[in-house]
């Protein structure tokens, strides 16, 4: 289906859109992403297993994506009031009341984003902003070409921040309970 320039899309639109084909949404605004290289989605796995095995047991909840997260959609509004959708690498959502079929409504605990060379500037500011807007308590950038983790927690509804990593460190989950990834895991390769 080929979208029209300057139209104005929401959750509603998407959920007709082919599913073989990953969107976001920002603000009305439909943006196809990219297929993430065999790197990223390694990352992406092993961030995944250290929080899976982590979480066991405990009430929070971690997604890897495709996982469709509605920053903004609170109980009630209809799909076509939802302008914003995101897709996150990986989300840990603590509150199961934001669960739902299509995935989360409203601000995950913990975002994290694996960056590539066509989502850097998407991951570092658009992204950044919005989910500092959206009040996701922790955000992730993980970039593998420099094989470098950053943390920044939420305060004061800015992020500051927070903590910095390379291949051999540990670094801190501050939103999950003594929670440490290994980083010697994650980059591998």
């Amino acid at each position: 289906m080929p979208l029209l320039r300057g139209k104005y899309y929401t959750l509603a639109d998407v959920l007709c859109w082919d599913d073989r084909e990953r969107w976001e949404l920002i603000d009305g605004v439909p943006l196809m992403m990219a297929p993430p290289a065999r790197i990223h989605q390694k990352i992406v796995s092993e961030i995944n297993r250290q929080l899976g095995n982590y979480l066991k047991g405990k009430k929070c909840e971690v997604y890897p994506a495709p996982f469709a997260v509605r920053l903004f959609e609170e109980n009630g509004d209809l799909p076509e009031r939802v302008d914003t959708l995101v897709e996150p690498d990986i989300s840990v959502i603590c509150d199961p009341s934001k669960l739902d079929d299509i995935g989360c409504k409203g601000a995950p605990d913990l975002v994290i984003e694996v960056i590539s060379p066509s989502s850097r500037r998407h991951d570092r500011v658009t992204k950044f902003n919005l989910y500092q807007r959206a009040g996701v308590q922790e955000y992730w950038i993980i970039d593998p070409s420099g094989k470098e983790a950053l943390s920044y927690v939420l305060e004061d509804g800015h992020y500051k921040a927070k903590e910095s990593g390379t291949a051999g460190d540990q670094m801190r989950v501050n939103v999950l309970e003594d929670c440490m990834l290994d980083l010697s895991q994650v980059f591998s390769e």
